[in-house]
């Protein structure tokens, strides 16, 4: 059982269920934490790289909080250096639709292409796609989206979103079973989720239906988009 959280510093002090809410969610960096272990189980350094704007006790204090809360879970490995993952519980996953409700909120009165001094992890917004992406049931199958970060250290991210009656899951790994693959460079995807939604920067192979629904979701100010190169 998770120990009781101590009170908070700034309660909303209010008997009302959005309140309520508030109280678990409200601070700054845990919606961003939900949404980014919305694809499994992350070890603390690897929500550090993902979530780069955080300090090291911002992040350590807002996590023991959350597993307080019955948000997470943590599980201790026993390996050299020590382990630790955080996985989403029920409780925290049922926010995967607020949390896309909020983005479509975001595309429709905040969006813009970055600014100056923003930091930019396009993983963050396909990060959204449990919540963004709504497929027809009759839709099913996986789509493969690669990311070249040449901001970074140029190496490739892979996520595999998968579509099934209804239900959309993703993973962060590569499939090469995957019904279609959408590959890019970092350049190519921020134009592609930009307000313009220019896809042409990007490579489309396999289920162009099926892609069609996930980029759709994940970009919904890109609707009438140009249409994205295709290979065989």
């Amino acid at each position: 059982m998770p120990q009781t959280p101590p009170p908070k510093r700034h309660p909303y002090n209010q008997w009302s269920p959005d309140a309520r809410a508030l109280d678990l969610v409200g601070d700054k960096w845990t919606l961003l934490i939900v949404r980014d272990l919305a694809a499994g189980a992350r070890r603390f350094v690897e929500l550090q790289r993902v979530l780069p704007g955080i300090s090291t006790e911002q992040l350590r204090s807002r996590l023991n909080r959350m597993v307080a809360d019955g948000m997470l879970t943590r599980q201790r490995f026993r390996e050299v250096p020590p382990r630790v993952d955080y996985e989403l519980t029920e409780r925290a996953r049922e926010l995967l639709p607020a949390l896309a409700e909020l983005a479509r909120w975001g595309y429709q009165w905040a969006w813009s292409s970055p600014r100056e001094n923003e930091l930019i992890d396009i993983g963050a917004i396909i990060r959204l796609a449990p919540g963004l992406v709504r497929p027809p049931h009759r839709l099913g199958g996986s789509v493969a989206l690669l990311v070249t970060e040449t901001s970074k250290s140029g190496g490739t991210s892979t996520y595999l979103v998968t579509v099934s009656r209804g239900v959309v899951t993703l993973a962060e790994r590569d499939d090469d079973g995957a019904d279609a693959h959408v590959t890019g460079t970092e350049e190519a995807w921020i134009r592609a989720f930009a307000p313009d939604g220019d896809r042409g920067g990007l490579a489309i192979s396999g289920d162009r239906a099926l892609v069609a629904t996930v980029l759709d979701g994940l970009a919904l100010s890109a609707h009438e988009a140009p249409a994205a190169t295709n290979v065989a």
